[in-house]
């Protein structure tokens, strides 16, 4: 989790690969009502690059580049979440579980902002 703080304030481009409005891949049941994707070039412990939750923008993009406000770790599996919008926007811990509730609700986590 340490290594997690120091992300936060970092810009990152994220690639979103289940933009707005679309759903999981395997999962046909989560619907994604935000932006999610990965920052390519970091390598995650399931292999992949880092996955990240775009907020603050509200039509379906391809790609982003934004400030991380926050990492939700997953306390029940190897990934973490990144949590990432607009430079000069924030949004609080409360914020961020209400906007990536659909998705986390299946995990035990805890966000560091």
């Amino acid at each position: 989790m340490k290594n997690c703080a120091s992300v936060i304030g970092s810009i990152v481009t994220v690639t979103v690969d289940r933009p707005m409005g679309s759903v999981h891949p395997k999962h046909r049941d989560i619907f994604y009502p935000i932006n999610y994707g990965y920052v390519e070039g970091i390598t995650v412990p399931d292999g992949e690059w880092q996955d990240a939750y775009i907020l603050g923008v509200d039509e379906p993009i391809q790609e982003f580049t934004g400030k991380v406000i926050g990492v939700i770790h997953r306390l029940d599996d190897v990934e973490d979440k990144w949590v990432v919008c607009p430079e000069n926007m924030s949004f609080s811990e409360k914020e961020i579980t209400e906007k990536t509730d659909f998705q986390e609700k299946f995990f035990k986590t805890e966000i560091l902002v």
